[in-house]
């Protein structure tokens, strides 16, 4: 077999055609090398080098093309081991995250941006999705992370990260009777019909929704279910019913839709960096994520092309970049 260091000491002596410069170039006296050269040429059974008397005149044909494939070799071995320890450092890799429509319009872009500037050599894949979808995608080892909201019913071996703080407000089309009110209660919302999301899709915040409604002394009439958020909130726009919804997401067709704050302290909720067996990658996402961000509005991160939307019950389909992509 033949390996790396007696591929290196060919390259050398073929370069410098000349032993003594070769061997100063690989830091080893000029003996050993020419015995090692000779070796090689036994083992491999071909002339690499053509010599006259202790002088190289040159390389065989055999050894032009030896020199070449050991050459690439060499270049892809080196490869392979500033990958594997970029790899190790967290500065190479990818991460798989997921993260729940409301995160958009909180911390996620500011993070984004910062781990990118940090970590550009880094794969990133961002995938909208609920927070029981992350869970089993965490679960079985289809995301690196995940941004969800808590409480979770399976989280063995899930290490959660406070990551964000948000409120759940009141959502109405715009042109319903109750937004022209100049003070506006969850009680008045009574006998609405609600656009709620599945339970299934996020139990806690589910229910916290319930619960509100029922501190306000009424059950609320669900009449339609949405996957996503943004689902929740365009049906709202098209005068399907109302919702409670993330107080952060009230950018969202505000043309379209009117939010009312609920005073309520039970409307306040976080959102959780989740993550579960990290790589370094993910370890490095986890440091920066948790770091006091800078300013990155929703409309540089919509603009930069970073986004996927929640098309279904499942996770969108990903969209990676790197540093200049």
């Amino acid at each position: 077999m033949i390996d790396l260091r007696k591929m290196e000491q060919f390259v050398a002596v073929a370069e410098e055609r000349h032993f003594h410069r070769a061997a100063h170039r690989l830091g080893m006296s000029q003996p050993p090398l020419t015995v090692a050269i000779k070796r090689l040429e036994e083992d491999l059974g071909v002339g690499l080098i053509e010599r006259g008397g202790n002088r190289i005149l040159g390389l065989t044909a055999a050894g032009h093309a030896f020199l070449r494939e050991a050459r690439e070799t060499l270049r892809q071995a080196h490869y392979a081991i500033r990958m594997a320890q970029e790899t190790a450092a967290g500065l190479t890799g990818l991460v798989r995250l997921g993260y729940v429509g409301s995160a958009l319009y909180g911390r996620l872009p500011d993070t984004v941006r910062a781990f990118r500037q940090a970590r550009p050599d880094v794969r990133l894949e961002l995938r909208e999705a609920t927070t029981a979808t992350q869970i089993v995608g965490l679960l079985n080892g289809t995301l690196d992370a995940a941004i969800i909201i808590p409480p979770l019913t399976d989280a063995e071996g899930i290490e959660l990260h406070g990551f964000d703080h948000d409120r759940l407000c009141m959502a109405l089309p715009i042109d319903h009777p109750l937004s022209r009110q100049d003070r506006l209660t969850l009680a008045d919302l009574a006998d609405e019909a609600f656009i709620l999301w599945p339970m299934i899709e996020g139990r806690g915040f589910h229910l916290q929704v319930i619960r509100l409604c029922a501190d306000a002394g009424f059950a609320p009439r669900i009449m339609q279910e949405a996957h996503g958020m943004h689902a929740v909130l365009s049906l709202v726009a098209v005068g399907a019913g109302v919702s409670i919804v993330p107080e952060s997401m009230a950018d969202f067709r505000p043309d379209r839709i009117t939010y009312r704050a609920i005073a309520a302290p039970e409307a306040a909720f976080e959102l959780s960096l989740a993550v579960r067996e990290p790589t370094p990658a993910t370890r490095a996402f986890v440091m920066i994520a948790t770091e006091p961000p800078a300013s990155t509005t929703l409309a540089d991160f919509l603009v930069s092309g970073q986004i996927c939307s929640d098309r279904s019950a499942g996770m969108a389909d990903p969209v990676a970049w790197r540093s200049g992509q």
